[in-house]
């Protein structure tokens, strides 16, 4: 399936016409709390004077993934925006209720993201996704949807698309991350009500919840940069250094606690690992009986747990299954040390992005 690229001649968010050459901060109301408390959605949004595509960047879908509300403060800082073409719409904090409890959920215990299109008249979640999709992200063409792992976990920097649309597969390899995980799109989720309205939109996985990762972070606003630069939303900069071609995984399996105990991880992420490898081992307080955890196949590690302390069954690593791992983890290995902060010496403000 191909969508072709199409401008915006209309963008309206939260019932305001945002002009050519507007940039505005419109706060949409969400329900109040029960304190009486009013509580309002904040969005950013960056109209250029010449047309192009509309693109959002969203995050904290999930209250507790605060990684994507720090690259989309980056991204709004960069002067390059001053001759976009076409539409930005940065949302750093969608689940407002969650992120001020620090809590994934909504105070309904619903996950947002499986709440999608929701409705006017349904639960918390259902109402305040029917909000983001009409009044937010209606009229955009694109977007860019920033998520961590679950609570004590970690997810290494990389790619969630549907790989068998050619818009969506050209916004993943833009994003420039060393790894790409196709995936099915979950039934209510943001990225499937997205899509059902010709909106193409790929995910951004890293980090842990409630934590900043800076190579994550610095890996988000460039590979958002680079999606806006593919999409002639900004200039090319001929200086920009030329990325490698993501490798692409088609399949990805958790491999689980073999039982329950103290588990002393082996393989770090982003590592390379054979079938069978030991990833880790688990054991009772007395170390008196030990299981280890295998690697199902040859792969890369993109998560793992970061708690060591598992019942049986419980989710340890996350392997990625990709052609010449070996070549992937070469890339990992120079993607990690380009990004990693104890390697810049720039005297910059902000962390350079390309």
């Amino acid at each position: 399936m191909h969508k072709p690229l199409r401008e915006t001649e209309r963008v309206l968010v939260g019932g305001k016409n945002i002009e050519p050459g507007q940039r505005l901060t419109i706060e949409i109301e969400v329900p109040s709390l029960y304190t009486h408390t009013q509580l309002k959605m904040p969005v950013q949004v960056i109209r250029g004077r010449k047309p192009g595509p509309c693109l959002f960047i969203s995050a904290a879908i999930h209250g507790d993934e605060i990684i994507g509300v720090e690259i989309i403060r980056r991204v709004l800082n960069q002067k390059s925006l001053n001759r976009i073409h076409g539409t930005l719409i940065a949302v750093p904090v969608v689940n407002i209720f969650g992120f001020i409890n620090q809590s994934r959920y909504l105070p309904d215990r619903r996950d947002l993201n499986r709440a999608f299109p929701g409705s006017e008249s349904g639960s918390l979640a259902s109402r305040l996704a029917h909000l983001f999709l009409n009044e937010v992200i209606a009229d955009c063409t694109h977007g860019i949807d920033i998520h961590t792992a679950a609570i004590h976990r970690e997810n290494f920097p990389h790619i969630r698309a549907v790989m068998d649309d050619d818009e969506t597969r050209r916004l993943a390899n833009a994003f420039s991350s060393p790894l790409i995980l196709g995936t099915d799109i979950i039934d209510g989720s943001l990225r499937k009500a997205a899509e059902d309205r010709g909106i193409s939109v790929i995910v951004y996985e890293a980090g842990e919840a409630l934590r900043f990762n800076e190579v994550a972070i610095r890996a988000g606003v460039r590979g958002v940069t680079s999606v806006m630069r593919e999409l002639g939303m900004l200039t090319t900069v001929k200086t920009a250094k030329r990325l490698a071609r993501p490798f692409t995984a088609c399949s990805s399996t958790w491999v689980r606690a073999p039982q329950s105990g103290i588990v002393r991880l082996i393989k770090p992420l982003g590592s390379r690992v054979e079938k069978n490898e030991i990833l880790g081992v688990v054991a009772d307080p007395f170390g008196e009986q030990e299981k280890t955890a295998l690697a199902p196949f040859d792969g890369i590690v993109i998560g793992k747990t970061n708690l060591p302390l598992v019942n049986e069954g419980e989710a340890l690593f996350h392997v990625a299954k990709v052609e010449r791992p070996e070549s992937a983890e070469a890339q990992i290995e120079r993607f990690q040390n380009h990004l990693d902060p104890s390697q810049d010496v720039s005297t910059a403000p902000e962390p350079p992005v390309s």
